[in-house]
């Protein structure tokens, strides 16, 4: 079945990279793993061997028909025509799942998440991924490289910026290795590269209201964060001397223990009540 560009398909098919993304996930007998794009089930079928259960979201009904014919006499498979970027994961357990997530905010130890992502939409199924990162204990992504390089780029690091804040807040990443074009067919023209994230117990709460401040400090790279800042707050620089933040540096050079906590007195001042923030 030939990929169709339309949605930014490459299909993995080298076994070395299908291994040390199996690797990845440490996988445990009594796991769980909801892949996303399985393509031609490469990756799957090493994980049907490998977890308790998987279950596969593909948007492509060729792709879907495919798969079922695949993997018909595996139990401990289920298949989902979904969008990913649509999809609840939450809810996937209520018919898919054999053990229950009933309550959300407790931790699960047994699911895990692993994605060979198209990359035009990689930054966006990331956020998304972000929100709902409560019910995973491990997340394995394929990305392009330079995506990687961004979610992992650190503090003055030309390659900072707002989904690298985002990300730093919400997981513990690990750039785990690189993959050449070669490793997919079709081809495609860029180097991917493998991270594997695991969720935060520490974050900040008000993730709407950091989000925003994430976005303006970091409209302009090129200006220092005051004049980011005055774009959407009257009294950036007494938000950034109460945060002892210099106001001539640029957005990319703050830590995240910095951002944490202009975020804490920039929602003091405009609700009245700090930020909260989970040790």
């Amino acid at each position: 079945m030939r990929a169709k560009k339309s949605l930014g398909q490459n299909f993995l098919q080298d076994e070395g990279v299908i291994t040390r993304i199996v690797g990845g996930l440490e996988l445990c007998k009594d796991d769980a793993v909801i892949e996303i794009g399985p393509g031609h089930g490469a990756l799957t079928e090493r994980l049907l061997k490998n977890a308790e259960q998987v279950i596969a979201v593909e948007f492509d009904r060729d792709l879907v028909f495919l798969l079922k014919e695949k993997f018909s006499q595996y139990h401990n498979f289920k298949l989902l025509n979904e969008d990913a970027l649509r999809v609840d994961f939450s809810k996937i357990n209520q018919e898919n799942l054999k053990f229950e997530i009933s309550d959300l905010k407790s931790e699960i130890s047994n699911l895990k998440l692993v994605a060979n992502l198209p990359y035009n939409i990689s930054t966006p199924i990331l956020q998304r991924l972000i929100d709902q990162r409560h019910l995973f204990s491990r997340l394995v992504l394929m990305f392009q490289r330079e995506v990687v390089e961004r979610i992992t780029a650190t503090p003055g690091g030309k390659e900072r910026g707002f989904l690298s804040v985002l990300v730093e807040n919400a997981f513990e990443t690990e750039h785990l290795f690189d993959v050449p074009p070669q490793a997919f067919q079709p081809v495609p023209k860029v180097w991917s590269a493998v991270v594997r994230l695991t969720p935060k117990t520490s974050v900040v709460s008000h993730e709407v209201f950091f989000r925003k401040l994430l976005s303006v400090s970091f409209s302009q790279k090129r200006k220092n964060i005051l004049n980011n800042l005055k774009i959407a707050y009257a009294d950036a620089p007494a938000l950034l001397e109460a945060a002892d933040i210099d106001s001539r540096r640029r957005a990319e050079t703050l830590t995240l223990d910095e951002w944490v906590r202009l975020a804490s007195i920039s929602q003091t001042k405009m609700t009245g009540h700090r930020i909260d923030v989970r040790s």
